[in-house]
Parts: C-alpha cells; structure tokens; sequence
C-alpha cells in the first residue's frame, strides 16, 4: 500500500484530535475549580482522573500519528501495536489504583466497567488491528476510526461522572 491509504481521513483525525485536546483542556480547568472548593484526595485523582486524560491523550496521539503523511501498513501496524499495548498494560495500572482507592469510595460495577474493561477492550482491538491491517488495511482504518470514537466517548462519560461525584460529594461535606 502507498501513502494514499489514509487519503480522505484528514479531517477526521483533525475532529478527533481537536476534540481530544479541547476536552484534556477543559477536565483540567474543571479539576483546578473543584480543587478550589473540594478536597480532592491524590488517590482518587490517580484512580479516575488520570485515566480519563490518558484516554483523550491515546486519542490526540492517535490522531496526530495518523495524521502523518506518507504512512504504509508497517508504519500503521506499529502505531496500532504500540498503542494498543501500551492501552493494555495501562489498564492493569488502572485496574490496581482502583483496587488501593477502597478505602475512601469502593468502586462500584460501573466504575469498572467504564474505567478499566471498556477501555482495556478498546486497547486491546488496537492491539488486535495492528495485524489485520496486513489482511485488510482499509476495513482497519475504520476500526480504528471506531476505537478513537468509543476512547473519545468513554473519556467524555468518565469526565461527566468525575465532575458529577465530585459536586455531589462537596455538598454532603459540612464546611
């Protein structure tokens, strides 16, 4: 395959990567507010917030990645090796932040789910597309569209939840 095999993903990965640092942007202003009138403890930080910006991280640096000219299905299978490896081994990291973090809130079924299984599946499709790019290069462009997306949507979902839990919490604290 030549350079053309990403011809025609230009603005997509322009969307995805915009929106992955606009939304960084705005968890870390949301984080400092709360911060100001909340007392946020560093474990929960390293147990949801952490992920939730390393996720729309994984998505700019997916899209700025592909956004490279002149890629070939080497060059793509590495990117996808590599990111979806690294997404892996970091959802056991999230997976045992989560685990030590008991002792101030228990995570629940759905923390689980949106904070280390999607995401870790997510990971682990782009581990998986690295090799069928070689069979089917075209039709892994578009899984790899949709793993950015469910990466971009989890992130978003999490941020949403953080922001959430964190209002609620300040208001049942006394002051």
């Amino acid at each position: 395959m030549n350079g053309s095999l990403l011809a025609g993903w230009e603005n997509f990965y322009v969307i995805m990567g915009s929106s992955a640092a606009g939304l960084t942007g705005i968890t870390f202003v949301v984080i400092a507010l709360i911060r100001d009138v909340a007392r946020v403890r560093p474990t929960g930080l390293r147990a949801f917030v952490t992920p939730t910006i390393v996720h729309f991280a994984g998505v700019l640096a997916l899209a700025a990645y592909l956004s490279m000219p002149r890629h070939g299905v080497m060059s793509l299978s590495v990117g996808f090796g590599v990111a979806g490896l690294t997404g892996l081994i970091y959802g056991g990291v999230i997976a045992a932040n989560m685990r030590r973090h008991g002792s101030e809130y228990i995570p629940v079924r759905e923390d689980w789910i949106w904070n280390v299984t999607l995401p870790t599946l997510v990971y682990g499709g782009l581990l998986i597309m690295a090799f069928l790019v070689w069979r089917k290069p075209v039709s892994t462009l578009y899984g790899v569209a949709a793993a950015s997306l469910l990466l971009l949507f989890i992130g978003i979902r999490n941020a949403w939840d953080i922001a959430v839990w964190m209002t609620v919490q300040q208001q049942r604290e006394p002051h």
